[in-house]
């Protein structure tokens, strides 16, 4: 796989990954919530946000690694992903939170 279809790869998915805990009301989009039928609360959206985060890292590392070698990453390198990744969220965050829901 070239290095630029990679990316493009990466991206999509991580505007994926991001917007999928707001959008459905389901635990990583499979599991069904018995103790709360109409909604997911904010915690556990939070919670599959940073797992969902995680799981994409891990897939760019794979990609990173299967291209070439892989460069060390500081600190700032996951604060800013982090960042990216929360401003990937927010289509989902406004349609889950600021978008008037008609039951």
């Amino acid at each position: 796989m070239s290095q630029s279809a990679a990316v493009w790869i990466l991206i999509i998915l991580a505007l994926f990954g991001a917007n999928m805990p707001f959008i459905n009301q389901r635990l990583f989009a499979l599991i069904p919530i018995k103790k709360t039928p109409g909604r997911k609360s904010f915690w556990l959206r939070l919670l599959e946000l940073i797992c969902c985060y995680f799981v994409l890292g891990g897939l760019g590392l794979w990609f990173e690694s299967s291209i070439g070698s892989v460069f060390p990453q500081e600190w700032e390198f996951y604060a800013i992903s982090a960042c990216l990744f929360i401003v990937f969220a927010f289509p989902g965050f406004i349609y889950q939170y600021l978008r008037k829901h008609h039951d």
